[in-house]
């Protein structure tokens, strides 16, 4: 009879078990209008209400907080062994789980798009960042609609959501004012976005939205601004006010700190902080990481410390100046990021003051890739002019020191100090091949839910493995179907078998990697693994990736891939080769493409043939520059017609970019100029030569190239048809950094020191229109 009992017992089981399945396989998102349960009669008196009742969450589900920090290595905070005392985060650790290989992609979209679809980045389009789309499946940079995000899931099931920070995962030709919005935040299912949506901000000046509204910043830097506070402000608001609103609401916030992705933004009273910290360089630094490492247990007893690679040159080899700048980038740098520890704090001072820390799962991820190389050997003064291919070295930043931080720069450290912070690895952000671009510990913060605190789980993870813990934590089931379309399967598994189970066996046994073609690929403790170019090199990638040697590493025994067994162990390395194709073939990773620099062309962003001529009408155009006109290097005119008062105008006709690169058309003391701004090595102004007169003027521009690779040419001015005034640029870009293409102004920072005293210099006659022509 026992026996019996305890069948029956198994059957039952085993149909709730079936119920479960098929109710998860059949949830579709948005849910369906609730059935009218009551009774409707002839008249008021013999009916029945039944008012509908809204969505809700189940009961208990937690909020959900995920923390993302940019460009931070494995190294660099104090609860790592980092030299940078990061209190915040080791309060959080002291009071969760630690995971110590936990990985990200090696690059900033396509870890984000990751993190919220659940799934590989290549299989959510976003192979490499926006900027650098192209036209093949996983790399279009376009979120397939089959690839639902968490934030629409949850909202779906009773969540609000919001979204601070940086975003980066929008397409870029999206980012206008046009639209299409379904892309943006908003459109993914958050319900408030404030932050920006390119890959990095000014610190002191962003480009910024509001939902999808141009906004300008609260305050100006004079006034104390920097963009890390405001957005923890916002954050602390909108968290208040959703629960003032509604007292059982579980809410979900991504806050995405553009921290400590360069530009390295201080304001002033956090700089110094950590002079003279680094004096004996980055060499022994990462030695004294090491050893705290291994003594704090952060990395298992025996990791080899990896030797330099020849690319970067030993700290003693340094001259004295090269020492000096190198110094101050990095105590900037560190400067920067224990900032951004500080107002992660106020954050999470503020849930705890008010009750909601305890039921918030919170995920704190440090680094969406390791610590960035993308500064150059020497650092920069701007790095933006890295990411555009150009290197300026030691002499940008030798006389600026005091600069350095402070709104007139864009620095970031040099290769070295990247390589030193992602200590005990190999390489850095980019290089998808070694741990120095992949892993980034992750702190996982939820008092209700999670009995062990203070502990190191060492279980292998991927970015991916959010979603499905948060939607197990929370008692949601995956969709099928969201707005009708067919969804994609999560590619994650869940983290909370290991919650409170440090010996657990884990759940993740194959992930690959890739990234402009470095390649790797993990399996059962091995990783087989391919490097291809230097991250520093941001103008193009020379040779045959297919030829790069391949490594094999038993990580299991070795954390930081030390010791490799390729010539040892060929059969194990061919399987694991094999595997990683299969793998690409599976998840859209092909084709392989070793491009770099070339992929930042928004015409590889343009469906059909690219326009070569563009019109707009009016004193008040702003659009991000790429949806703009494509201008240089190529031969083009700009031609505006202008209604000009009696008694003269002047201001901004049209302009692109910043204060450190851009290009600016505009009319002062009553004649026409052009201001071509470059990074301060080919900085050119070219004065009118003619007055402007009053009433009905074409003011236009000709540019002619030479043919040189920094696409150099002439610019000539004319007024009503007349010469008036030429000039030669020896260097134009694609692109001019974050600030928009506008018409009738020069919003943001100045293009001009000209008319820096201006402000937005506003044109105070009339545009009729302005047209741009390629020739």
């Amino acid at each position: 009879m026992q026996t019996l009992n305890h069948f029956v017992q198994s059957l039952l089981a085993c149909a709730v078990l079936a119920s479960a399945s098929l109710l998860d396989a059949q949830e579709q998102l948005p849910k369906p209008d609730p059935a009218f349960k009551g009774k409707v009669g002839t008249t008021f008196d013999d009916s029945t209400p039944n008012f509908p009742s809204p969505v809700k969450a189940p009961a208990g589900a937690p909020n959900v907080l995920i923390i993302l920090l940019d460009d931070v290595g494995y190294g660099m905070c104090s609860p790592f062994g980092g030299s940078v005392q990061t209190p915040n985060l080791q309060k959080l650790a002291d009071n969760g789980l630690t995971y110590t290989r936990f990985h990200t992609t090696a690059l900033c979209s396509p870890t984000r798009a990751a993190l919220l679809a659940g799934r590989n980045h290549h299989s959510v389009g976003t192979g490499v960042i926006i900027e650098m789309g192209t036209g093949f499946p996983g790399y279009t940079g376009i979120i397939p609609q089959s690839t639902a995000l968490i934030p629409t899931i949850l909202r779906d099931n009773g969540y609000a959501t919001s979204m601070f920070g940086k975003w980066h995962n929008t397409p870029e030709p999206d980012i206008s004012p046009a639209g299409p919005f379904d892309r943006w935040p908003t459109g993914l299912g958050f319900d408030y976005f404030y932050g920006f949506n390119q890959g990095e901000a000014h610190q002191f000046y962003p480009t910024l939205y509001r939902n999808t509204t141009l906004v300008a910043p609260p305050k100006t830097p004079e006034e104390g601004y920097h963009f890390t506070e405001d957005m923890t402000d916002e954050t602390i608001t909108w968290v208040n006010n959703t629960r003032a609103a509604d007292r059982d609401k579980p809410w979900f916030c991504y806050f995405s700190t553009g921290a400590v992705h360069a530009p390295h933004h201080v304001p002033e009273d956090w700089q110094g902080k950590y002079k003279g910290q680094f004096d004996h360089g980055w060499d022994k630094e990462r030695e004294l990481i090491h050893q705290r490492q291994l003594s704090m247990g952060v990395i298992p007893p025996g990791t080899k410390l990896t030797p330099r690679p020849k690319e970067i040159p030993a700290w003693d080899s340094c001259t004295a100046d090269q020492k000096k700048v190198y110094l101050r980038l990095m105590e900037n740098y560190a400067e920067f990021m224990a900032h951004t520890d500080h107002h992660v704090g106020r954050l999470i001072d503020s849930l705890e003051a008010s009750g909601e820390l305890d039921n918030t799962l919170l995920f704190y991820i440090v680094g969406d890739n390791g610590a960035s190389a993308e500064g150059g050997l020497e650092g920069t003064f701007s790095e933006l002019a890295s990411l555009l291919g150009i290197q300026l070295g030691l002499e940008s930043t030798i006389n600026r020191l005091d600069e350095i931080g402070g709104p007139s720069s864009e620095p970031h450290v040099p290769v070295g100090w990247a390589w030193a912070m992602d200590t005990p690895f190999q390489w850095t952000k980019q290089v998808a091949s070694h741990f120095g671009g992949t892993r980034n510990p992750m702190v996982v913060h939820w008092p209700k839910g999670i009995q062990a605190k203070g502990e190191r789980r060492t279980q292998f993870h991927h970015v991916i493995d959010v979603v499905p813990t948060i939607l197990e934590a929370s008692g949601i089931p995956t969709p099928t179907k969201v707005k009708g379309i067919q969804q994609k399967p999560i590619e994650g598994v869940s983290l909370a078998y290991s919650f409170d189970d440090a010996d657990a066996d884990g759940k993740r046994t194959t992930q690959y990697f890739e990234m402009f073609c470095n390649r790797a690929i993990y399996q059962d403790g091995w990783v087989a693994c391919s490097h291809f170019g230097t991250p520093w090199d941001t103008d193009s990638r020379t040779g045959d990736f297919l030829d790069a040697p391949w490594e094999l590493y038993n990580i299991d025994e070795d954390f930081s891939q030390a010791v490799n067994l390729a010539d040892k162990q060929p059969a194990k390395l061919k399987q694991l080769q094999e595997l990683f194709l299969d793998e690409a073939q599976k998840y859209d990773v092909l084709p392989l493409d070793s491009r770099f620099a070339e992929r930042m062309d928004p015409k590889l962003r343009i469906a059909g043939d690219p326009p070569t001529s563009w019109t707009y009408y009016g004193n008040h155009v702003s659009l991000p520059e790429p949806v703009g006109p494509q201008l240089f290097p190529r031969a083009h005119t700009i031609t505006a017609k202008l209604e000009i008062p009696e008694s003269g105008a002047e201001g901004v006709i049209t302009c692109a970019g910043a204060f450190s690169a851009g290009w600016s058309l505009y009319i002062q003391d009553g004649k026409p100029s052009f201001r071509y701004t470059c990074f301060d090595i080919a900085d050119v102004d070219i004065p009118g030569t003619v007055e402007v007169p009053a009433g009905e003027v074409t003011l236009s521009t000709e540019f002619t190239p030479d043919g040189s690779k920094t696409g150099g040419g002439v610019v000539k001015l004319f007024v009503n048809g007349k010469q008036a005034g030429e000039g030669k640029l020896t260097r134009t870009l694609v692109r001019h950094g974050l600030e928009p293409f506008e018409v009738g102004r020069d919003s943001i920072t100045p293009i001009a020191p000209a008319y820096k005293a201006e402000g937005n210099f506003d044109f105070n006659g009339t545009i009729d229109q302005v047209t741009f022509e390629l020739k």
